[in-house]
């Protein structure tokens, strides 16, 4: 029978509250004291937007949040979302200094997060005023952390900067595909705003891959920054997998901003493929949303899942199941609906798996999320850009530097360009793409701090592309409206 929902509103909303909640005044403080502001910091260098962590935290730490949080912005203009999002066990934490004398590293995310929820709870905008109009103009394809970091780097040199994005709200990942105990979508939101402060422009429910939008685009700009994100996630190639109750991890992830929490339909025995983070948020939600049973079936071992140990403990600690060296061969069906899974035993070998011939048994289950990688958009690519190049992997041929591909009028950066990466590695390539075209159509080279800060605007200067700010409700509406 079909997937139902499982638990009432108020249980939902609280087993989907934020794991990491955030620090007092008093705990920021402390924790700010505790960071040896390092000269020749190596958090720095492991940051991809290279904030100037040492002294955020100094500022922190003399009760200066609003210089905090303008440290941070200004380096990445997704900094609130990144502080709640980013594998900072993997990045600017993992290289602290002090784990090396084997202590707790500085909690730098949440420390972060401290500063930016700060302003934001203030109304208070510190990005950079946008640059004097230099006339010239800039397509973005792709509202996610790409599309918005160059965009916002662009508005900052002078660029009129009009982004394009199909979905029916800013944001990308941020907005639609992260976990909601990590992050809700109104800070992605918020972000979106304060970039359209600066003058961009957006313009929703646009997909620039049909007829001829991608060459007037192209026409009607001086350059094109292509920011799309990766496809469907990839098929297992199996019988059933068309069965309704056989869906994408990021649908499912997506689907529980479409309403509310106590009328999302979960199976009681969940299976999820693959093991990376998707797969993780994936599980997880499903036993916070009352699944009795959530179990996530990789075709190798526990040693090469790409989720991140702190990720794999989180699921544990739910309750989730990890069944290794497993591979599903068939999905079965009663009546079109999905009862059980048929897995079979892998052997690897040479890095190759194989399947151990007569190891196959029967695991229940009501829902199947698909979490095996995502398909890369080469068809999309191609239609939008014929005669753009596209390396062996599927990823678009780009100059490392300037991250501008072989039409010279076209740059990249996100997925598209790295085949997949973190919110923060697309902040810095979006980045990095806007300076490339500034160099590009100029011949300048920008380094450092491209404006002195500000921390505020006159009233009613908000040279938004918005004529009211979005918020989660419309987000709800917008999805439900397909």
């Amino acid at each position: 029978m079909p997937i139902q929902p499982l638990i009432d509103a108020a249980t939902a909303e609280t087993n989907l509250a934020e794991v990491k909640r955030p620090f007092t005044p008093q705990e920021a403080t402390t924790e700010a004291d505790r960071c040896l502001f390092c000269y020749d910091a190596p958090c720095i260098k492991a940051c991809p937007t290279g904030i100037d962590i040492p002294t955020f935290i100094r500022r922190i730490a003399t009760g200066n949040l609003v210089g905090a949080a303008r440290t941070i912005l200004e380096a990445n203009v997704l900094g609130a979302s990144c502080a709640r999002v980013c594998p900072t066990q993997m990045l600017c934490e993992g290289a602290c200094v002090l784990v090396d004398l084997e202590h707790q590293p500085i909690r730098i995310g949440r420390l972060q997060r401290h500063a930016t929820d700060h302003v934001a709870a203030l109304g208070i905008d510190v990005l950079p005023a946008p640059g004097e109009p230099n006339g010239r103009r800039v397509a973005v394809i792709g509202a996610g952390p790409a599309g918005l970091g160059c965009a916002a780097e662009l508005a900052r040199l002078g660029y009129a900067v009009t982004v394009y994005d199909k979905k029916p709200v800013g944001g990308g990942l941020n907005t639609y595909g992260i976990a909601l105990y990590k992050m809700r979508p109104e800070v992605s939101l918020d972000e979106v705003q304060a970039i359209a402060r600066l003058g961009v422009a957006f313009r929703f429910g646009v997909d620039v891959g049909v007829g001829d939008e991608a060459a007037q685009l192209l026409r009607d700009h001086d350059a094109v920054f292509l920011g799309i994100g990766l496809g469907g996630a990839n098929r297992l190639d199996i019988p059933g997998e068309d069965l309704p109750e056989v869906v994408d991890a990021l649908d499912f992830i997506e689907g529980l901003r479409a309403r509310p929490l106590d009328e999302v339909p979960v199976g009681r025995r969940v299976a999820v493929i693959g093991c990376g983070n998707t797969a993780i948020d994936a599980v997880t939600q499903a036993k916070r949303l009352g699944a009795e049973e959530a179990t996530i079936i990789y075709r190798r071992g526990e040693q090469e899942m790409s989720a991140y140990p702190f990720e794999y403990e989180l699921a544990k600690a739910d309750g989730a199941t990890f069944l290794f060296n497993t591979v599903p061969i068939e999905v079965i069906s009663n009546d079109g609906h999905v009862v059980a899974l048929t897995l079979a035993t892998t052997d690897v070998r040479d890095g190759r798996v194989r399947v151990v011939p007569g190891s196959e048994w029967t695991q229940p289950c009501d829902l199947v999320l698909k979490a095996v990688g995502q398909e890369k958009q080469i068809g999309l690519v191609e239609r939008l850009f014929p005669g753009l190049a596209i390396d062996a992997k599927g990823r678009v041929a780009h100059d490392p530097v300037s991250m501008q591909t072989n039409l010279p009028k076209v740059f990249v950066g996100g997925d598209a360009a790295s085949g997949g990466r973190e919110v923060v590695n697309a902040v810095a390539e979006g980045k990095k793409a806007a300076r490339g075209i500034h160099a590009s159509l100029t011949g300048e080279q920008v380094r450092g701090p491209v404006q002195p800060s500000r921390l505020g605007m006159p009233d009613g200067a908000t040279g938004s592309g918005f004529d009211h700010p979005i918020r989660v409700h419309e987000l709800e509406a917008a999805l439900k409206q397909g």
